[in-house]
């Protein structure tokens, strides 16, 4: 067979007796054995190019010893490391959706070094033609690129072919706010309701479900006027469970006005009658929202109640993560800083609070330029 040598480093191509070429490059000494990478090709141009795209990834950071493995190995290896991180039961949930249902049966069988940009382009592309909403296709786009990120960082592949590859738009809907006469008539018809200060609360401070849910009374200080949210409901494993907030930013102390308060302290009484009721049957967890025995309440329970609460105020359009908005949409209104209503609502962001109430701001930029020319010239 011939054979022809090369410099060191460069890697060596010969010809096999079986016809076909065959090329390797030299990684070094691990765990006490040269250890080299083996190509094969029709061709020597075919092996010699092989190569120099191996020399190419070596120079650009990747480790070539690393075991071969499949993307769909790296995505269960990837989610590993993301029990590890600490990363919430309920992202991780969504994690595994997109990968078993969306990203395994496309890109699962290909070799996570060899994967390209155009496979994770046909893959975005496929799923959009499909129907499915532009917002989904670019989560699966966004877990793709996260994955390889680490994959970079683990020095597995050489580089990130996911950030190569434009994700779909998602075009912003507009969403309906709830006027402040709306609102008023929300507020009528939900007196004496039995979680009327849950909605009162969502409305006028607008905490997430998941953070009301998971309000104590010891995270309540009613003689200053705040409460501090601590901890948020989520289901976990088939169960409800306290978890910690998602971020620093959600983790965040927010001033109570009075009429929130004083329904508060209605709801207070209307629990501890529960519980004198109850008996031992009470399950005492400090909860401000809980069953009529202290257990966590059942989110499905919840949005039931909510949405005969929104029927007898004829707000049948009126989802409960609407309330939040509404009240982000009236301290802007009003004249809080985008910043403010960045801390209260705990956006992690700046650029999260003004692009999703950007509606709102041209009225308001509207009332301070008329502010500063009544000073001028009135």
């Amino acid at each position: 067979m011939t054979k022809r040598r090369r410099s060191q480093g460069e890697g060596s191509a010969f010809k096999r007796s079986d016809g076909r070429w065959q090329g390797a490059i030299d990684l070094g000494w691990l765990n006490g054995k040269r250890n080299r990478k083996t190509v094969y090709g029709k061709t020597e141009r075919e092996v010699l190019d092989k190569l120099a795209a191996l020399k190419e990834a070596q120079r650009k950071g990747q480790n070539l010893a690393a075991r071969p493995r499949s993307f769909a190995e790296w995505l269960d290896e990837w989610i590993e490391m993301k029990i590890r991180q600490g990363t919430r039961p309920l992202t991780l949930r969504g994690y595994r959706r997109l990968i078993s249902d969306r990203i395994k049966p496309a890109l699962g069988t290909k070799k996570l070094d060899k994967l390209t940009p155009t496979d994770v382009r046909r893959l975005v592309e496929t799923k959009a033609d499909s129907g499915l909403k532009a917002a989904t296709v670019k989560q699966i786009h966004g877990l793709i690129r996260n994955a390889l990120a680490d994959a970079e960082r683990e020095e597995l592949v050489y580089r990130n072919v996911a950030k190569l590859v434009k994700p779909p738009s998602v075009r912003r809907e507009e969403a309906r706010v709830l006027t402040m006469e709306e609102a008023k008539k929300l507020l009528d018809a939900i007196k004496g309701d039995r979680l009327e200060a849950f909605w009162i609360c969502a409305l006028t401070l607008g905490l997430r479900r998941g953070e009301l849910l998971g309000l104590r009374w010891d995270d309540i200080d009613f003689g200053n006027g705040q409460l501090t949210v601590r901890q948020t409901l989520q289901r976990a494993d088939g169960s409800l469970q306290l978890v910690d907030p998602k971020t620093d930013r959600s983790r965040r102390t927010v001033p109570v006005p009075e009429p929130t308060l004083a329904a508060l302290r209605r709801h207070r009484r209307t629990q501890a009658a529960e519980q004198l009721a109850s008996g031992e049957r009470w399950k005492d967890q400090g909860l401000v929202f809980a069953s009529t025995i202290g257990t966590p309440i059942e989110p499905g329970n919840l949005s039931a109640r909510w949405r005969k609460a929104r029927t007898e105020a004829g707000l049948d359009w009126l989802r409960l993560h609407d309330l939040r908005h509404a009240c982000t949409s009236y301290l802007l209104a009003c004249g809080a800083s985008p910043r403010t209503v960045m801390k209260t609502l705990g956006h992690s962001q700046i650029a999260l609070t003004m692009n999703t109430y950007a509606h709102v701001l041209p009225d308001i930029e509207r009332a301070a330029v008329d502010a500063v020319a009544k000073k001028l010239f009135g």
